[in-house]
């Protein structure tokens, strides 16, 4: 049986001021627990740019608890940036990744660390359901893991939540992955480790707004997919080649017609352009995603900039 002597819990912020004091309030209530096992707790937020009193929030619970600690980014980065900067900042050789919003319950965490204890590298959880969610953001997601899992040898279960606990050898393997362009779901199951899977149905926020619209959530579906896949290069061959064939289909079409006295030239020709026009927008597009991509990676600009840390 392993022991641990730190549990360090990063939470990334943005615009959670009404719920970082309710989150704290919640997972102190697991600290008689953790105090059994001789554990200490260690709480890293990540204010990641908030336009709200997020800081001011983390300050105050950071007066009564110097267990508490803040990572106030210069400004919005992103919440890959966020929990990059968490792990790096952690101290304790198990770490848990946790939602501000209470969705990810605390009352896990002790199940969670048994787990661990019991010889898992990690311990991961994934919603069973959606209910609160907008039908038509269920659809797509649960679409977008069905497709992950055919392009990508990447592990990536469908309804896997952030909400994961890690010992500190996989915090470390995923700390030694630096690109910029990060897909915290797809790392997770790339880096590997023998992982356990825990189930719990859908929680609602405790108190703000989501902060992922649809357009953000299809975007950080892309970061997904070309991240984790080469298999959207594979793309432009294949409408080429549909493109090719479909061309002949046409021509062996334009000459049936032409025997039998139709003038069928116009409307083939049209077709013809439109559909190669179309491919090659296609194509050109895949393509410069994966170039934009690069040429980010190739800056190698820093992932965040801390304005003030404690």
């Amino acid at each position: 049986m392993n022991t641990h002597t730190t549990l360090s819990i990063i939470v990334p912020c943005y615009n959670e001021e009404e719920s970082v004091p309710l989150f704290y309030a919640e997972t102190v209530k697991q600290e008689k627990f953790f105090g059994e096992k001789g554990v200490e707790l260690e709480f890293i937020f990540v204010n990641d740019g908030s336009r709200d009193k997020t800081a001011e929030a983390v300050k105050v619970l950071h007066e009564k608890d110097k267990r508490v600690h803040l990572i106030s980014f210069s400004r919005n980065f992103g919440k890959e940036a966020a929990i990059f900067a968490g792990f790096e900042k952690a101290s304790g050789d198990v770490v848990v990744l946790m939602d501000a919003d209470l969705q990810d319950p605390p009352a896990l965490l002790p199940e969670m660390y048994s787990h661990i204890q019991n010889g898992y590298d990690s311990v991961a959880t994934r919603r069973v359901d959606r209910k609160g969610e907008p039908p038509i953001r269920s659809w797509f997601a649960r679409r977008f893991y069905g497709l992950m899992r055919c392009i990508s040898k990447t592990d990536i279960v469908d309804g896997a939540r952030d909400y994961r606990m890690m010992t500190r050898q996989v915090v470390d393997a995923i700390l030694s992955m630096k690109e910029c362009n990060r897909f915290s779901k797809g790392i997770f199951g790339w880096v590997g480790f023998e992982t356990k899977w825990l189930e719990y149905e859908n929680i609602q926020r405790a108190a703000g707004e989501t902060k992922w619209s649809f357009w953000k959530l299809f975007l950080y579906s892309l970061e997904g997919i070309i991240a984790f896949s080469t298999a959207p290069l594979v793309l432009p061959l294949i409408f080429g080649i549909i493109f090719c064939l479909a061309a002949v289909a046409l021509l062996v079409v334009t000459i049936v017609q032409a025997v039998n006295g139709y003038d069928a030239s116009v409307l083939t020709t049209d077709c013809i352009i439109a559909f190669a026009a179309g491919i090659q927008l296609c194509c050109l597009g895949i393509v410069g995603m994966y170039f934009g991509k690069l040429y980010i990676e190739i800056k190698n600009r820093p992932k965040y900039i801390v304005k003030e840390e404690f």
